[in-house]
């Protein structure tokens, strides 16, 4: 993974390398029309947007990014994987290349950093797939992101997970413990990336440096319209961490998909992008 992805990586034609700000970005960009950014949660890259990217792409410019140390993007500062941090990053690249979305649409963690971005451009549009509002509580609060920092910190951590996950058994056992039910495609994807030393080391990083306290508390002040959508089935956040963050929000709304998990922009991506579409074009 050190020169970009290979050749038959979902939508390699419409990849490219940009170096910085900070980071030597992985990027992906397709359509014509108003832009339009997608942001994948930890762990992952710009392959579980392969679907929605297609459709999408139809009516919008669509930009997505393998976040710090994700995928293909090259890690250019070691303190730099926390939420404030890949956000200003996120926001600088997009400036770099032209681009200016109306809308940003993010998984998970991509959620918390779209969330974190509006803070400051209330006119977005915002999309959070099953989005990662809630910090761990009580003991796993503390334990988890320490935990996070001594094996991020640790020489070899990143070879022996990436060596233990990347076997077939283990990666489908980590998948179907989301609530979601993937092709064999979108497994083998899951494999080949948890394979990459780098890509773990990244996951690890952005884990030990992750902090929502502070966006969590500015929910109330973030004016962005913004739709939830939630998977029923999700067993990494729940639906309920949706609906709070809207209760607490000034305009936003929540939709729950029934019998989808947390990956449900991969199980179901045409379903995923007739609820994203709808609220795009609505006023």
């Amino acid at each position: 993974m050190e020169d970009g992805p290979p050749l038959d990586w979902p939508h390699r034609d419409y990849s490219r390398m940009v170096r910085g700000p900070v980071h030597h970005w992985h990027i992906q960009q397709k359509g014509d029309g108003p832009d339009i950014v997608l942001l994948h949660g930890a762990g992952g890259s710009t392959h579980s947007f392969r679907d929605l990217f297609e459709i999408l792409a139809a009516k919008y410019r669509v930009t997505m990014m393998d976040l710090p140390g994700h995928g293909f993007t090259k890690l250019g500062g070691q303190r730099r994987s926390g939420l404030t941090a890949m956000a200003d990053d996120v926001s600088a690249l997009l400036a770099s290349i032209d681009c200016a979305p109306i809308a940003i649409i993010g998984h998970s963690a991509g959620a918390a950093i779209a969330l974190q971005i509006a803070k400051d451009q209330p006119a977005l549009r915002l999309v959070g797939i099953n989005p990662a509002l809630q910090n761990f509580s009580g003991l796993a609060g503390v334990l988890f992101p320490m935990m996070a920092k001594v094996l991020a910190a640790t020489p070899f951590t990143a070879r022996l997970f990436s060596g233990a996950s990347s076997q077939g058994g283990r990666t489908e056992a980590l998948i179907a413990g989301t609530g979601s039910n993937l092709s064999a495609e979108g497994v083998a994807l899951y494999q080949r990336l948890i394979a990459s030393e780098r890509h773990v080391n990244g996951a690890l990083s952005m884990m030990a440096q992750w902090s929502l306290d502070d966006l969590i508390r500015s929910l109330p002040q973030i004016q962005s319209t913004t739709l939830f959508l939630a998977g029923s089935n999700d067993k990494t956040v729940p639906a309920r961490i949706a609906q709070d963050a809207a209760g607490k929000m000034p305009d936003a709304t929540l939709e729950i998909i029934e019998g989808l998990g947390h990956l449900l922009h991969e199980e179901a991506p045409n379903l995923a992008a007739d609820h994203i579409l709808a609220f795009l074009n609505s006023k």
